[in-house]
């Protein structure tokens, strides 16, 4: 390792035309058009690493303009350098004095920062010959800590804190967890049955083939019409029967006490029970998703959030306030692997489950592994503990996410499974590739213009 230099980064824009049959459409994102920014980092030893960060159509140029900006600072960087002191390359990209007027360390610049991280450790797995979540379960605790930036976040959680944590389980405890995750995965639960702009005999068509593809656990979106989303989840509750798990999101659309509380009431009432409402208003409402949180526990419903959640200290205030009980980290919304990392932490000091969002362009791909690190060497159990799943993009990687019986199963493939193919590239560049410039020749979507 001692002499591979980082000799360039390549930053592409990605789209897929998801809107063309409403896939992600949600009461906030109507016609989203699934999108990365991806990052190639090359290195002398011609041994390369991907990442991305995902995004949904207009904007990923200026993401990826964000990525080209950051490079310089990782440009002629010895990877060495950077994996021995991971937490102060970290706060390097993020501090960038310039840059970091733009966040900080959120929107644009920290998506950007989560692309070129996300890359970074797919690198870094790769050179040691590991899948993503081998290369974190092998660590020593000493060495997971040293990856993490506690600025910001000590008076939850302290360095020394986190290594308590990680020493918890003993060797035993962690190689027999492995055994069972290498032989029967992770649960999942699909919000592919779900999307907002799916007809009723679409939606109930995937309530029945995902059941019979082993789901117990299934998520609805809502919050456009009240009519509406008590007809859409009472027909999804007949199709999976009384004893499946049913949760709702509400893709941050309404206020706090008029419309989230007794929204939500009034479902869970007809169609319940409901595990929990996610993202039930502006993410950055720490003060209102308490409130809901206190007033909706009552009833059942947890409250879940964190895919448009900036930071680490967001969530460390979600976890104080007791604002969250399902924690969502999202692989491409904050700072990459090592922000996610602290997230885990405290969630694991406030003893709130983590659930990853999932679905979008690679994030299945890279979630699975930090919950399967999550599972071996933190948590220890699946209790309470579900990856989201939505059966999109996938095709287009290399080594692609595998559910089998309704769960993750860990990757074998050196990386952070996010190298897309080669001809993936060539067809969905946007907007030069080739099934952009059929569709604008046809006139399904409008020609791009500078």
């Amino acid at each position: 390792m001692e002499d591979i230099e980082i000799i360039g980064v390549n930053v592409k824009d990605v789209r897929f035309p998801t809107s063309l049959h409403a896939d992600g459409s949600d009461a906030m994102h109507t016609d989203p058009d699934y999108s990365c920014a991806y990052v190639t980092i090359r290195t002398n030893k011609n041994i390369e690493g991907y990442g991305l960060t995902f995004t949904l159509g207009r904007g990923t140029d200026i993401v990826v303009f964000a990525c080209k900006s950051m490079s310089k600072l990782v440009v002629g960087a010895k990877v060495q350098d950077i994996f021995h002191n991971f937490a102060a390359f970290w706060r390097k990209l993020t501090s960038e004095s310039q840059l970091r007027w733009l966040g900080p360390e959120k929107g644009v610049t920290h998506l950007a920062t989560a692309a070129i991280v996300n890359a970074l450790w797919d690198l870094w797995a790769r050179i040691e010959k590991k899948p993503v979540w081998k290369l974190l379960v092998d660590m020593t605790p000493e060495q997971l800590v040293s990856t993490i930036d506690f600025r910001y976040i000590t008076d939850a959680l302290t360095p020394q804190e986190a290594l308590s944590l990680l020493k918890n389980s003993t060797a035993s405890e962690k190689a027999k967890r492995e055994e069972n995750l290498l032989c029967n995965g992770l649960p999942a639960y699909t919000t592919q049955v779900g999307w907002l702009g799916y007809t009723d005999s679409h939606l109930q068509d995937l309530c029945k083939e995902y059941l019979r593809l082993g789901f117990t656990a299934f998520k609805a979106k809502v919050g456009r019409d009240l009519s509406d989303d008590l007809r859409r989840c009472g027909l999804i509750r007949k199709v999976i029967g009384p004893n499946n798990r049913l949760m709702l999101d509400a893709n941050q659309i309404w206020d706090v006490q008029d419309q989230a509380v007794n929204w939500v009431k009034k479902i869970s009432a007809e169609c319940g029970p409901i595990t929990w409402i996610e993202e039930p208003t502006s993410p950055d409402d720490v003060l209102g998703h308490a409130t809901i949180a206190k007033q909706l526990r009552p009833y059942g419903v947890g409250v879940a959030t964190g895919e448009m959640c900036a930071n680490r200290v967001m969530f460390k205030q979600l976890l104080q306030a007791k604002a969250i009980d399902f924690c969502q980290i999202d692989s491409a919304r904050i700072g990459g692997v090592n922000e996610i990392l602290a997230v885990y932490l405290m969630a694991r000091k406030f003893n709130v489950p983590v659930c990853p969002h999932a679905g979008g362009v690679g994030l299945c791909e890279m979630v699975q592994h930090l919950q399967m690190w999550d599972y071996v060497c933190l948590s220890g159990t699946t209790e309470n503990r579900l990856i989201e799943y939505v059966d999109q993009q996938h095709e287009h990687f290399e080594c692609p996410t595998v559910i089998q019986n309704a769960s993750y199963m860990p990757p074998s493939m050196p990386g952070y499974s996010t190298k897309m193919k080669d001809e993936c590239l060539a067809n969905f560049i946007y907007p030069n590739g080739k099934e952009w410039q059929q569709m604008f020749q046809k006139g399904i979507f409008p020609a791009h213009t500078d």
